[in-house]
């Protein structure tokens, strides 16, 4: 009977040396910190492909959902079809891209190239890797998030108009000369030649300009061409307006319209 009681008394306290040690290593693995969810907003940092590396620009993202993918190859904004498996990989449809001109073409080009078909993920604590099947790599890491711009009070400062689903950037001789502000009812600015104000209501969603008024010097070129195409704009009734961060889009109901970007302090 004693050695029946000995036995008892040691397998009960080694299970209570167990059920110590398991709610041990169950406080320390609480303690790490969680991996990153892959939906969510990245930044792209780089580009491995062919043994060689690309560093995205400033521009360059992705905003990952549970079924689609929209962002930016670093000019051009882009959409997408995603299926993910799990944790371990994703599958990319490439859908619609803007067609912009763009100083850094070749990782635009390399980064749609790499960014379809089926990618497995490799997470870390502050980063995420996608690796197509040849083994290249995109980099990111989590973006922080930025505040949309307000509509009013900001100068927006045009740069590419909008047909349908093509987003074309404005000619070089115009680039950056066609902006205008929107502040307690009116807007004003410059078409890209001529200086100009109206009045101009919001109403939800939707942007209505009043009669136009501006000065009359003659507009030749790119910058006369878009002067005009800006002033049909405005003038064609209520325009559906969207901001994300940054970035405006004002269009009409026959789907022409523009994209213009928040000035900077040192605009």
């Amino acid at each position: 009977m004693r050695r029946f009681r000995y036995v008892h008394a040691t397998a009960a306290l080694a299970a209570l040396v167990l059920a110590l040690t398991g709610c041990g290593r169950a406080e320390e693995a609480g303690s790490v910190a969680p991996l990153p969810d892959v939906v969510g907003s990245w930044s792209v940092e780089s580009l491995t492909t062919g043994g060689r590396t690309l560093h995205a620009p400033e521009a360059a993202d992705v905003e990952l959902g549970h079924d689609k993918a929209t962002g930016n190859y670093g000019c051009n904004g882009f959409t997408a079809e995603v299926v993910h498996d799990g944790t371990s990989s994703l599958t990319v449809t490439p859908g619609a891209t803007t067609a912009m001109a763009c100083e850094d073409q070749a990782f635009e080009t390399e980064f749609a190239k790499l960014f379809k078909g089926r990618l497995t993920i490799d997470r870390g604590p502050d980063r995420l890797t996608l690796k197509t099947a040849d083994g290249s790599t995109i980099a990111m890491t989590p973006k922080p998030p930025v505040a949309d711009a307000p509509l009013t009070a900001t100068e927006w400062i045009v740069d590419a108009t909008v047909n349908g689903d093509t987003v074309a950037s404005l000619p070089q001789d115009a680039a950056g000369k066609a902006r205008f502000t929107i502040t307690d009812g009116t807007a004003g600015g410059t078409l890209g030649c001529n200086r100009f104000s109206a009045r101009a209501t919001v109403d939800g969603s939707t942007l209505a300009f009043g009669p136009i008024t501006s000065t009359r010097m003659a507009c030749e070129g790119d910058a006369g061409a878009v002067e005009r195409a800006l002033t049909d704009l405005f003038g064609s009734g209520p325009l559906t307006w969207k901001i994300q961060e940054r970035t405006l889009t004002l269009v009409a109901p026959d789907g022409n319209g523009l994209t213009a970007k928040a000035a900077s302090a040192v605009e």
